[in-house]
């Protein structure tokens, strides 16, 4: 029997494996309990009785609930970056990059205990470390690409283009956060607010010879 095909792992082969799906299994909990109960509801103990186990255990892990709430950060970024690639690419670049904006929007709705948590400060005392934040950059990537597809082809006028992308996302976040925040009576109305936001950043950064 060759050494590839053996019918069973080392000793830190199966250890390594039990250490990955414990892991797995309290940012699991975590999160759960995040979209179930809300950010308040995310804390060491909680997590410990969710998966009937000590605190000491999570905090051996990740060190401390900073470290799980990291965690569930990149967990969020991973769900922003699926829910931007399942965007079609079509061959009109500024539609791509409205379909894309209007993707951020439907992650905050379907997934605003996540959107609270990494953009609205629902956790109070966390502060995403330097991992967490490049995490966000990744996320984020599709739209940065738009945007310089979009200059490249004479779409949008010739500038920074990652300077063009935090200007559309804090203009499309203050909306989001504002709706959450409850100053829009309905989310038709939010959701006329985000339409108009976008559409006149985007006039902003739009070259002269592409549509109005």
């Amino acid at each position: 029997m060759s050494e590839s095909s053996q019918p069973y792992k080392t000793y830190s082969e199966v250890k390594l494996q039990q250490q990955q799906l414990l892991r797995k299994n309290v940012i699991d909990a975590a999160c759960i309990l995040l979209v179930e109960e809300g950010p308040e509801a995310v804390t060491v103990r909680r997590v410990a009785q969710k998966l009937s186990c000590s605190t000491k255990i999570i905090y051996s892990i990740f060190g401390s609930k900073d470290g799980l709430a990291n965690e569930m950060y990149l967990d969020g970024c991973r769900l922003l970056a699926e829910t931007f690639e399942q965007v079609p690419v079509t061959k009109n670049v500024l539609a791509d990059l409205e379909a894309l904006c209007w993707a951020y929007w439907e992650f905050a709705r379907l997934h605003s205990a996540y959107y609270k948590m990494m953009f609205g400060g629902a956790l109070s005392d966390f502060k995403p470390d330097e991992q967490s934040l490049e995490g966000t950059t990744t996320a984020l990537s599709r739209i940065l690409q738009t945007v310089i597809h979009a200059m490249e082809q004479g779409a949008l006028k010739e500038q920074d283009p990652l300077l063009v992308v935090r200007m559309l996302w804090s203009a499309l976040h203050g909306v989001i956060h504002l709706q959450f925040a409850g100053h829009f009576l309905t989310v038709d109305m939010a959701q006329e607010v985000y339409a108009f936001t976008l559409k006149n950043t985007l006039d902003v950064c739009k070259s002269s010879s592409s549509p109005a």
